[in-house]
């Protein structure tokens, strides 16, 4: 489908370097694609809601520089 959209130069090249693309396409369909997952990956957080660990702060750094 085509469109024709009027872009941030400054934005455009900050998403390219970001993305590691090279065309204007490729950015713009890495950024929406990027956009979809994190709506996803949102969703299935607040899906899966909240899990008591039963862990001390102290503890659960100790597990965070383990891994």
């Amino acid at each position: 489908m085509r469109r024709t959209v009027v872009l941030d130069d400054r934005l455009l090249e900050e998403a390219r370097q970001v993305l590691g693309t090279t065309g204007i396409r490729e950015t713009i369909e890495a950024g929406l694609r990027e956009a979809v997952r994190r709506r996803r990956l949102e969703e299935l957080r607040r899906s899966l809601g909240k899990v008591d660990l039963d862990l001390t702060p102290e503890e659960l750094a100790r597990l965070r520089d383990e891994g």
